[in-house]
C-alpha cells in the first residue's frame, strides 16, 4: 500500500474528519509535502475501513443528509506510528515537466528559453509569497509536542524549497541573459 495510506492515518490520528475534509487537508494542509486526487481519497478509506485501520460513524446533518465521520482505530494507530519511526531512504525526485523541458531547451532561440525560465521564476515567487504569508500566522515557535510544530518545519522546509528555485531560477536567467549578450556583442 502507498504512502496515501499514511497521510490518512496521520491526519486522522490528530482527528476525526469526514472524507472532503480529509481531502481538503491533503490539499491544504500538507503543504505540498503530498498530494493525492478526491478519487484516490474514498477508495483508500474504504481499503483501510475494510483492514480495520479506520472506522466510521455515520452523522445526519439536516434532516436527510449523512456523512461518514472517519477515525483511527487502535491498529490503525500502531501502524502508523510504526511508519511514522522509520528511517526512510532518500526519495528520487519527483518528476518536473520544467527540468525536463530546460534539459532540451537548446533547440529553442536564447530568448524563449528565458521567457520559459521567468515563467518559472514567477510561479515559484508567487509561491513563496503564499508560504511566507502562510508561516506569518505563527506567533512563534509551536511547542515540540503540539502537531503545529511538525506543521511548521514542513513550511519551512516547504519556504527553503521555494528560496532555492527562485535563487536557482535567478541564476539561470543571468547565465542565459550574460550568453545571449555576449553572442550580440559579436
Amino acid at each position: 500500500m502507498g504512502t496515501l495510506k499514511y497521510a490518512i492515518l496521520g491526519l486522522l490520528n490528530r482527528q476525526e474528519m469526514t472524507g472532503y475534509e480529509l481531502t481538503k487537508a491533503i490539499e491544504h494542509s500538507l503543504l505540498g509535502s503530498w498530494r493525492a486526487k478526491h478519487s484516490q481519497i474514498y477508495p483508500e478509506l474504504k481499503s483501510l475501513t475494510q483492514k480495520g485501520l479506520v472506522k466510521y460513524e455515520v452523522e445526519i446533518s439536516g434532516t436527510v443528509l449523512e456523512k461518514k465521520v472517519y477515525s483511527i482505530t487502535e491498529e490503525g494507530r500502531s501502524d502508523f506510528l510504526h511508519w511514522e519511526s522509520k528511517k526512510l531512504p532518500l526519495q528520487p525526485n519527483t518528476k518536473d515537466e520544467f527540468r525536463l523541458q530546460l534539459y532540451f531547451s537548446s533547440c529553442l532561440p536564447p530568448e524563449k528559453r528565458i521567457e520559459l525560465l521567468e515563467h518559472q521564476l514567477a510561479l515559484h515567487q508567487a509561491k513563496l509569497q503564499k508560504l511566507k504569508r502562510i508561516i506569518q500566522k505563527f506567533d512563534a515557535i509551536p511547542p515540540t509536542e503540539e502537531p503545529y510544530f511538525s506543521d511548521y518545519l514542513v513550511l519551512g522546509g516547504a519556504v527553503a524549497r521555494e528560496e532555492t528555485s527562485c535563487h536557482w531560477l535567478k541564476t539561470c536567467i543571468d547565465l542565459c541573459q550574460q550568453r545571449l549578450n555576449d553572442s550580440q556583442k559579436d
